[in-house]
């Protein structure tokens, strides 16, 4: 009996949707449904120490070390509930812990420590939740944020066009940052300010080139990409697969396919200790092993399907009919004596241009949005590329026109070459709509400055606008950025609301718990 429950527009993919729906029906007794055998969904109910961005992944660890393994593998995850995994934190460690969800590497914020947190944990034994593995009522909130509209979604991607894609850096910048518009025209998906765009990226020709030389192929050869699709090697490595992902099956596969003992040796070691190849691709891999040489078709199928990677909307659908705005940071690096990109900010600054088609779907927020009242005083502190979702705020407010007064923080290496839309924020100080511009240019000034320090030096004026019912948002870095601007908010509201360190952080939990808090950070 084929029963739907979750709507196809949730953010799931076949195997999950399947799972879910056995799940949600044998819980509800419909006619002819069998629960599949899960551990315990995890009560939302119940304290959750460890669901803060702010913790180190050693700490958040601890606080969750007497706890179920769900909540332990919760604990593992970056805890933003960016959506990025198409889980939040709490839905993807019941997804890895009920194994409906194999992939341990979908956290792209947590990273490598993450998925050798969960690996490692999965390893271990842990009672289960309520102390036999009963199942409990899944919690509608448990689900991730619903993405796209118009029945676009993760799992059926809008084909937008490329407008335009110009630098916002002035030349002698050490930074590249693209300014890019799509296209979605009247039946692409719909979006809000404060949502992010899921883009699939496409793999750079020159690392594909590479890889299919490396396995002494030719391209042409038909295969099964990791999604499925039947089409050619070189296709598959492009559209289809991801090349910066190590999965445990490759490197089984290279340690099975070598007629070297000593290498077959070294990656089986692999399996259970990968920090000899921390930083690896699948060509640096590939290079590492020479003797170890598989069929392509063996290569793709042991390979991680592409990843779309989400970016925060500099746009607001009010003044930009049809289209979508973003703000990349284009990203190269050198590893092991190569140049390695950012597959898709180098896809959007160098590989596409106007009319070239891009695979999109829209990521909904999570509570990060303007607030509903249009007089409500909005404070953003967006550094670099986190000035995005702002320049949306911004935008929608002027398009509303919205007499709440905005004050925006922003900063950056260099005031000449790095004050990205510049132009546009100097003309709404004029018009009035930026009521306040405090900026931050680290590199221009012997001593290093960053927002966190505005936000101290204005911290008595700042109080007074938390008091007066502000509304504050944060995008950008987590570890670094977000908590040295917690950091400081703690710092204004205990020194100027005469405060000691709990009744602060009581204030801001309040803020937090109210939506007065918010937070889009990665």
């Amino acid at each position: 009996m084929n029963i739907s429950i979750i709507p196809e527009s949730a953010p799931f993919n076949t195997e999950q949707r399947a799972w879910l729906n056995g799940f949600l029906a044998g819980w509800l007794g419909l006619p002819g449904a069998t629960a599949p055998a899960a551990v315990a969904p995890l009560p939302v109910d119940e304290p959750e120490p460890w669901h803060d961005p702010a913790l180190v992944i050693a700490d958040r660890l601890k606080l969750a070390d007497a706890e179920p393994t769900p909540r332990r593998l919760m604990a593992a995850m970056a805890q933003l509930d960016c959506g990025a995994c198409g889980y939040l934190c709490r839905t993807y460690a019941q997804a890895i812990a009920s194994g409906v969800e194999k992939s341990l590497t979908l956290c792209s914020p947590g990273g490598s420590e993450t998925s050798k947190a969960l690996k490692r944990l999965l390893k271990e034994k842990s009672p289960p939740l309520n102390g036999d593995g009963a199942s409990t009522k899944p919690s509608a909130s448990n689900g991730a944020p619903k993405n796209g509209t118009n029945g676009w979604s993760r799992e059926k991607p809008f084909t937008a066009r490329i407008l335009r894609s110009i630098n916002l850096n002035r030349p002698g910048s050490d930074k590249e940052t693209r300014h890019v518009e799509l296209e979605l025209g009247q039946d692409g998906p719909k979006y809000a300010v404060g949502d992010s765009l899921g883009v699939y990226p496409e793999n750079c020709g020159t690392l594909v080139a590479d890889l299919i030389a490396t396995l002494q192929a030719q391209g042409d050869e038909q295969v099964r990409a990791p999604d499925g699709a039947e089409t050619t090697l070189a296709n598959a490595l492009t559209r289809h697969a991801c090349l910066a992902e190590l999965t445990d099956p490759l490197i089984q596969l290279l340690a099975d396919k070598t007629a070297d003992p000593v290498e077959a040796t070294r990656l089986r070691t692999l399996l259970d200790d990968d920090a000899p190849i921390a930083g690896f691709d699948v060509l640096d891999l590939l290079r590492h092993f020479p003797s170890a040489r598989p069929a392509p078709a063996d290569l793709l199928a042991a390979l991680a399907p592409v990843k779309p990677r989400l970016y925060s909307i500099s746009s607001s659908p009010k003044r930009h009919k049809g289209q979508v705005h973003l703000t990349v940071r284009r990203v190269t690096y050198e590893h092991n004596g190569r140049e390695r990109k950012g597959v898709a900010s180098t896809m959007l600054a160098d590989r596409v241009g106007p009319g070239s088609p891009i695979r999109v779907f829209i990521q909904k927020s999570h509570g990060f949005t303007l607030p509903d009242d249009p007089k409500t005083p909005v404070v953003m502190i967006g550094p670099g590329t986190g000035i995005a979702p702002f320049r949306a705020f911004l935008h929608e407010r002027h398009a509303l026109a919205a007499p709440g007064p905005n004050w925006l923080f922003f900063g950056d290496q260099r005031s000449a070459t790095d004050f990205l839309y510049e132009e546009e924020l100097a003309a709404f100080l004029d018009q009035g709509l930026l009521t306040r511009l405090d900026t931050a240019f680290s590199r221009d000034q012997g001593r290093k400055v960053y927002v966190q320090d505005r936000i101290t030096e204005q911290g008595a004026e700042l109080f007074r606008w938390l008091e007066a019912g502000a509304h504050i948002y944060v995008c950008g870095d987590a570890k670094r950025m977000a908590a040295d601007v917690d950091r400081a908010l703690h710092k204004v509201v205990r020194e100027h609301g005469v405060m000691d360190d709990d009744a602060s952080k009581s204030y801001l939990a309040r803020l937090s718990s109210t939506g007065r808090y918010r937070r889009d950070v990665y």
